[in-house]
């Protein structure tokens, strides 16, 4: 009976020691942020000797290419807003794991077009890293300094170690740096998942120059032909009626989202910008209340009564004054993004 005691005694105190640290991951966000909804960012793949490693089965290559592909999926679906673009370099995929890596050549390789992408938009490089060491024509703390004052963050997954000047890199950058710690493609899996969010951004940058689309005028009634169509030279299959114009200039499209060839806005629909509309205004966090301020005895979101043994950290909404449990409070701030009160009391009023 003692050691059943002992055991959920240590239980009972692993887990608020775990609810305390998540609850202050949550505090540490930033209230005055919003999200870099126009993004930029360059996949740079290490193709050198240290990639042949078997570490990871069959060779770090291999996974990280497979890797890969699902992050490109995730990255586009998770970022409807973002150019729909890829600039595909077939004659470098088919090349073989040789030599040493240049992390400096790749850096002027993106700064070559980052530093011309607007300012609203976030420009970004990704490294998916197996060397420790890095071959450079030149020194890269210059490059690297060129890239803070070109706001360009550099992220790094290192896949065999932590080195002084990819975690430098990070750091100036304000980038995100991970280290697979061991021979499984979750650690790996997870780092890529958190490269592809959406990211906070700061009031630094000018308003954004993109804009919701209107189909549903009179005058746009009549068959007309679309942008794309007219530059491929449809002929009489580009003519068509409704689909989205532009509400500077009025040019026609067929599809969103997509830039203006004439005014180069970027157009894009409400459903797109609803997918990230928790990512521009998050929920506020909810404040920590005692058992004695508690006006209800059980969880708003789950309806499970208030333990004193399992329960020991209890929440209130500041909008609606609801009472949650722990457990919920991390999945409304961490999957669904609403307050299930909120939204109650909005349908009732």
């Amino acid at each position: 009976m003692d050691q059943d005691d002992d055991q959920y005694r240590w239980e009972s105190a692993t887990g608020n020691a775990i609810n305390q640290n998540n609850r202050r991951k949550e505090l540490a966000q930033l209230p005055n942020v919003r999200l870099g909804m126009m993004r930029h960012r360059y996949v740079v793949l290490d193709m050198s000797d240290a990639m042949k490693d078997q570490d990871l089965r069959p060779n770090r290559l291999f996974c990280s290419i497979e890797l890969l592909k699902e992050f490109i999926f995730m990255y586009f679906d998770s970022n409807p807003t973002i150019p729909n673009r890829l600039n595909n370099h077939t004659k470098e995929t088919y090349q073989e794991c040789e030599g040493e890596a240049s992390i400096q050549n790749a850096l002027e390789m993106g700064l070559q077009t980052l530093k011309h992408m607007p300012k609203y938009s976030s420009r970004e490089m990704l490294f998916v890293l197996g060397c420790l060491t890095t071959c450079d024509p030149a020194n890269i703390l210059q490059t690297l300094k060129i890239c803070k004052e070109n706001e360009i963050r550099c992220s790094v997954i290192s896949l065999s170690a932590e080195v002084r000047v990819f975690r430098k890199l990070c750091v100036d950058t304000k980038g995100i740096f991970h280290v697979i710690m061991d021979s499984t493609l979750d650690k790996f899996e997870s780092s890529l998942v958190r490269m592809g969010f959406p990211k906070y951004r700061t009031y630094t940058t000018s308003n954004a120059n993109i804009s919701t689309t209107s189909s549903n005028s009179a005058k746009h009634e009549k068959a007309s032909m679309c942008m794309c169509h007219l530059e491929q030279r449809g002929g009489i299959n580009g003519f068509s009626i409704g689909d989205y114009f532009c509400p500077t200039c009025e040019s026609k499209y067929w599809e969103l989202p997509t830039e203006c060839s004439i005014c180069h806005l970027r157009l894009v629909s409400a459903p797109h910008l609803a997918r990230s509309y928790h990512f521009l205004f998050p929920i506020e966090q909810f404040i920590e209340v005692t058992r004695d301020e508690l006006p209800s005895q059980k969880c708003f979101a789950c309806q499970h009564a208030f333990d004193e043994q399992k329960h020991k950290s209890i929440f209130k909404c500041t909008s609606c004054n609801n009472i949650f449990c722990f457990e919920c409070d991390l999945f409304i701030h961490g999957t669904i993004f609403t307050c299930p009160g909120c939204i109650r009391y909005a349908q009732l009023k």
